[in-house]
């Protein structure tokens, strides 16, 4: 049984302030629904499940047969399992498989590339713990927020607009610049934004908290007059201020597109791109990596000279942001999410109940499936060895191996498989 190339994983979660409590989190539903003796606490946030082989948290193999405890111990005993080319780039697996359930936001943040995360890592690596990057991907397995890239100008100048207390931190003369930059090229308006964005993220902190509080009474007080806040965003601005009260982050969200995710939906994170998640349930792939800069709504370190210099700062609607994932030519039951870097690649594979068998196809990657809906039976291709596959079931799949399925249940079985880019 030493050989075996596929087993299940018992996966470590991070419980995280941020994450939503108890069974209300997906994080703590495909726990429990995975080993019905976990005991989950109602009154504990359980926000990311990670699958993978990062040091802070190496999956377990579920599996007593097989003599190494961890994934990464087994995959440094079994470099081949990786396929030849992830073996020869990377000796392990390159990327993070994660479940992520968000209650409250995450800090406004970006990742840098990987010349800036050398950088930042050799001046400060108590805060940058790697040289890597960190480009990343989240689907939603629940309708998701978020919040990502710059607004198109015109709108953010409506906003500033609408919103005096903003106006007066970023300071007439940089506000008419942004102004005079609509409709002119793209090089013009970039500039005039990260003037503004940086003079906001910049103000004096006893200033930006007298308007911040202003901005808040004002927004309160229509909302008891039973005005709708919600086209100047006022119910999102109460909400992060209620979860990050004096926070400059608070006025992030006249910048950033808000972006509204429904099941099955993604948006793509690449390098210097604004970002922060503000509530629902998602898958979430990444390069392995620890390196964030965050300059808001975050109790912990902040960077807003390195944020504010290496941001993207190219505006888009919001529309813009939603990553498609593309129909597999070879399988219609699988959809694509390729993003444009080399460590990793989701696959969204939904069987019918009514196809009663189905089989994985072998990759010339390893690879992590998470199970999300339904139940099957499967047997793989390196051993007759039966595996149930039920929601919250994770499974490492070596390259090179093929999964056969019998579904055993009414509903359609639905799964993600990460691996790396081919």
């Amino acid at each position: 049984m030493a050989n075996r190339r596929v087993f299940l994983l018992s996966c470590p979660v991070q419980h995280y302030a941020w994450g939503k409590m108890g069974l209300s989190s997906e994080v703590a539903q495909l726990l429990a629904c995975n080993d019905p003796l976990v005991v989950i606490q109602e009154d504990k946030p359980y926000a990311e499940m990670w699958m993978g082989t990062h040091p802070r948290g190496d999956a377990l193999i579920a599996d007593s047969s097989i003599i190494e405890k961890t994934l990464g111990q087994w995959i440094s005993q079994n470099v081949s399992s990786l396929g030849t080319k992830v073996k020869e780039d990377y000796r392990d697996l390159p990327f993070l498989f994660k479940v992520l359930s968000v209650n409250t936001a995450l800090s406004i943040q970006a990742h840098p590339n990987k010349q800036l995360a050398k950088k930042l890592h050799s001046q400060a690596p108590e805060h940058y713990p790697d040289g890597n990057h960190k480009p990343e991907m989240a689907i939603a397995l629940t309708p998701f927020q978020a919040l990502c890239g710059f607004r198109p100008v015109q709108e953010i100048v409506d906003f500033l607009q609408k919103v005096p207390e903003l106006q007066f931190l970023i300071g007439s003369e940089a506000v008419e610049q942004l102004k005079q930059s609509t409709g002119q090229d793209p090089k013009a308006s970039s500039s005039a934004l990260q003037v503004c964005f940086t003079k906001m993220m910049k103000s004096d902190k006893a200033a930006f908290q007298k308007q911040l509080n202003l901005l808040v009474k004002r927004v309160s007080q229509e909302v008891a007059e039973g005005k709708d806040v919600t086209q100047s965003l006022g119910d999102l601005l109460l909400k992060l201020h209620e979860q990050y009260p004096g926070d400059i982050g608070c006025f992030v969200i006249y910048f950033l597109n808000l972006v509204k995710l429904e099941p099955g939906e993604a948006i793509f994170l690449g390098a210097n791109v604004p970002h922060a998640y503000l509530s629902g349930d998602c898958v979430e792939c990444m390069a392995c990596s620890d390196n964030t800069v965050r300059a808001g709504l975050t109790p912990k370190f902040i960077d807003v000279e390195t944020l504010c210099d290496m941001l993207d700062y190219t505006s888009a609607p919001s529309s813009a942001k939603l990553f498609p994932s593309v129909p597999d030519v070879m399988d219609s039951c699988v959809s694509i999410y390729n993003p444009p870097v080399p460590e990793f690649v989701v696959l969204k594979i939904l069987v019918p109940s009514t196809s009663h068998f189905y089989s994985i196809t072998t990759l010339e990657s390893a690879s992590i499936l998470l199970v999300v809906k339904g139940r099957a039976v499967s047997q793989s291709s390196d051993t007759n060895q039966e595996l149930t596959l039920k929601r919250g079931t994770v499974v490492f799949m070596a390259a090179n191996v093929l999964l056969s399925i019998e579904l055993k249940s009414e509903e359609d079985l639905l799964m993600f498989r990460a691996c790396c880019q081919l």
